[in-house]
């Protein structure tokens, strides 16, 4: 658990952003379908494009208006450090190419960053109807229920988790995703390879598996779950076993008892002219 004083402002916020989100979380409902929508790639990015907006346009306001004074990260894509101050980092339809595919695995995610870390978050899931919420020394719930990690110990009796943050990604990018799983399928016990990153996440969260990393800056898909895996009695780090912030190149999110050893594993599936340390 966090050991971060929790602050009244961000618990006083907390409602209204869990609001904002649950309502947003009807509009991609209600545009929710059973088959895949769409053929060829343009056709597929006009339906992502789709969702963002209309979600978007129940969400941003409801946002900005309960926290005047802070700014939108307008390309949800995006990664690298933000500048100082708060910014709100959302994902109108994480999970977007499952959305549009006909597949359950989506969600709409609001998060507060300040200073590069997140400090309060809600992920809803409208086809369950629930709710995760975490603030910075407040602690993580679903439904208004606490959190706990995993206490595992031993990483081959772990239930471990990646994923492709984004089309487009390098070569180098792609080359270690794949090394990073062969290595976790010899050292750990199962490999999930899925996305989006916040539904691996909040599932490290409760406990239900063990561990998640990424090779990847994208903020919108990491900044939620690194609260919740935070203030659910995890660690999460860089993969120079670093604290994590949002201006991170790569992602671990480990139960406690077993993150040194998985970072053991992939610490050394270094970047193509980056030596190991």
């Amino acid at each position: 658990m966090s050991t971060a004083m929790p602050s009244g402002l961000d618990t006083t916020l907390l409602p209204a952003v869990t609001a904002a989100v649950r309502a947003a979380g009807v509009t991609l409902r209600e545009r929710r379908t059973t088959h895949a929508r769409g053929v060829s790639l343009e056709e597929v990015v006009g339906e992502i494009h789709a969702n963002d907006e209309a979600v978007l346009a129940v969400l941003r306001e409801p946002l900005l208006k309960a926290r005047p004074g802070a700014r939108w990260v307008e390309d949800e894509l995006a990664g690298g450090a933000l500048p100082p101050g708060e910014w709100w980092v959302c994902d109108p339809a994480e999970g977007n190419i499952n959305h549009v595919h006909g597949l359950p695995d989506w969600a709409v995610t609001a998060t507060l960053v300040r200073d590069n870390q997140p400090v309060l978050t809600v992920v809803h899931l409208p086809l369950t109807g629930d709710t995760y919420t975490a603030t910075a020394g407040g602690g993580a719930h679903l439904n208004g229920r606490p959190l706990t990690v995993s206490a595992k110990s031993d990483l081959g009796a772990a239930l471990v988790g990646t994923g492709q943050a984004r089309p487009g990604e390098s070569t180098d990018t792609f080359r270690r995703i794949g090394e990073s799983v062969t290595a976790m399928l010899t050292a750990g016990l199962v490999v999930r390879v899925s996305v989006p990153a916040t539904l691996q996440l909040i599932h490290v969260a409760a406990g239900r598996t063990d561990a998640f990393w990424q090779f990847s800056d994208v903020r919108s898909g990491l900044v939620a779950g690194a609260l919740l895996v935070t203030e659910a009695g995890g660690t999460v780090t860089d993969l120079d076993g670093r604290p994590w912030t949002a201006a991170g190149r790569d992602f671990l999110a480990a139960a406690p008892r077993i993150h040194a050893t998985a970072l053991d594993v992939l610490s050394v599936i270094r970047p193509t002219g980056r030596p190991s340390i």
